[in-house]
């Protein structure tokens, strides 16, 4: 018999399953736990005796599972959240080709992506995701998720019709043009130049700022290119003074930007939506447990008490 991998190059296969445990949850802290869960129940079931034929299909088929247990408690947390809800961002600096630790992370996990497949079960969610973003055969699906082949066409075609029902995701910009295009936006919003800023913004731009009411948010969230240039100069020209710094960064696969304090603390995240040379939305997650994982947190965003 063909020795079994030992638990190194098990780890190989964590970016895979962290990408798939993280587009089923939104979260890259809960990601993590599911991805170090299903490789701890790998080397349990191997201390234990079982035999593991195909440790690639072994882990992938745990996470999945264990993202769809995890959805069910998170949905009843999901219905209490104050505010708009956005998933927890995946950073990596600008320039690069792709996410460094977690470099199978597809661009099609985008945040606006990611917030469309709330309105999907967990089942639906995990076949939708297994065969639209990394395209597993229904055969593999249909044994990661423990229905038939058939089952599993017929849920994957039902949540296709659901999410393009939703789906208005603008399109892919080239990755050069859409960092160029993003830094002249951050530079605009850092000088106040409203003019400049709406002359990026599409018509009907949108703002979503998740704060998860721990964080100073607007009643009413801006929509069109003047409401939305008024309030990033206006952002800028409050945080700027306070020493708070920007830098240039990818997150979930769109150009956006990482706001510092002076004392080196995450204020916020920002990412961009672009299609044919314009800004289509803006997501902002300024929600301090949502940023732990990229460093310590500012408290300059906060809410103050009424």
């Amino acid at each position: 018999m063909t020795a079994e991998p030992d638990e190194t190059a098990a780890a190989g296969y964590r970016p895979l399953l962290f990408s798939i445990a993280y587009g089923m949850t939104g979260s890259v802290g809960d990601a993590e736990d599911i991805v170090q869960d299903a490789l701890l129940g790998l080397v349990r079931a191997r201390r234990s005796g079982t035999a593991v034929a195909n440790v690639k299909a072994y882990l992938t088929t745990a996470v999945t599972r264990l993202g769809i247990n995890h959805l069910g408690s998170a949905r009843v947390r999901r219905e209490t959240y104050v505010g708009a809800w956005l998933p927890e961002p995946v950073v990596v600096p600008a320039g690069r080709p792709g996410p460094a630790e977690h470099a199978e992370l597809a661009d099609s996990l985008s945040m606006a992506f990611l917030v469309l497949l709330e309105a999907l079960s967990p089942v639906e969610r995990a076949v939708f995701m297994l065969r639209e973003v990394f395209g597993y055969d229904y055969p593999e699906i249909a044994r990661t998720v423990g229905r038939s082949e058939v089952n599993c066409r017929q849920i994957f075609a039902r949540a296709r019709r659901r999410v393009a029902e939703r789906d208005d995701t603008p399109g892919r910009s080239r990755r050069a043009e859409a960092e160029r295009l993003a830094g002249r936006f951050f530079e605009a919003a850092s000088g106040g130049d409203i003019e400049a800023l709406m002359e990026m913004l599409a018509p009907d731009v949108l703002l979503v700022a998740d704060g998860g009411g721990k964080t100073m948010a607007l009643a009413h969230p801006p929509v069109g290119r003047l409401p939305v240039a008024r309030l990033f100069a206006g952002l800028f020209r409050r945080f700027l003074p306070m020493g708070v710094t920007l830098s240039p960064v990818w997150v979930n696969g769109r150009p956006g930007a990482i706001l510092h304090d002076a004392a080196n603390r995450v204020v916020s995240v920002i990412s961009l939506d672009l299609t044919e040379g314009l800004v289509t939305a803006v997501r902002s997650v300024s929600n301090p447990d949502k940023l732990r994982h990229l460093g310590p947190v500012s408290d300059l965003a906060l809410r103050r008490p009424d």
